[in-house]
């Protein structure tokens, strides 16, 4: 199958493949934010992961709503405080199917006949 046959051919991949979460997560300081956040196993305010990086709050904000929007985090308000956690189960079973899916695309090895 040629690259043109195979961009037209459907598969699961194809559902896989997430540009948000991806545009999501290729940005440093939001892969650093979910770092602090899935190391710290627990939610954290905004003022907490300010912590994390060297960036202004508002920046801090707008990098988790980010990730809130991807699917990548989870947002709880008490009273005004802001409250991230990582969505683990979730991204487990996302990257999980993804891996899944590429190697199923991957061609089968042919035997060598003696």
């Amino acid at each position: 199958m040629n690259l043109q046959q195979a961009s037209q051919c459907y598969g699961p991949i194809d559902d896989l493949l997430d540009a948000e979460l991806f545009k999501a997560l290729g940005e440093p300081t939001r892969l650093r934010l979910l770092s602090c956040l899935a190391k710290g196993g627990r939610p954290c305010s905004v003022t907490e992961l300010t912590e994390c990086c060297e960036v202004d709050l508002s920046v801090v904000s707008r990098h988790l709503s980010v990730l809130e929007k991807a699917g990548v985090l989870t947002a709880s308000k008490e009273g005004r405080t802001v409250f991230y956690a990582v969505r683990y189960k979730h991204l487990s079973e996302v990257f999980s199917a993804l891996a899944k899916a590429i190697e199923g695309c991957r061609p089968k090895r042919r035997s060598k006949k003696a």
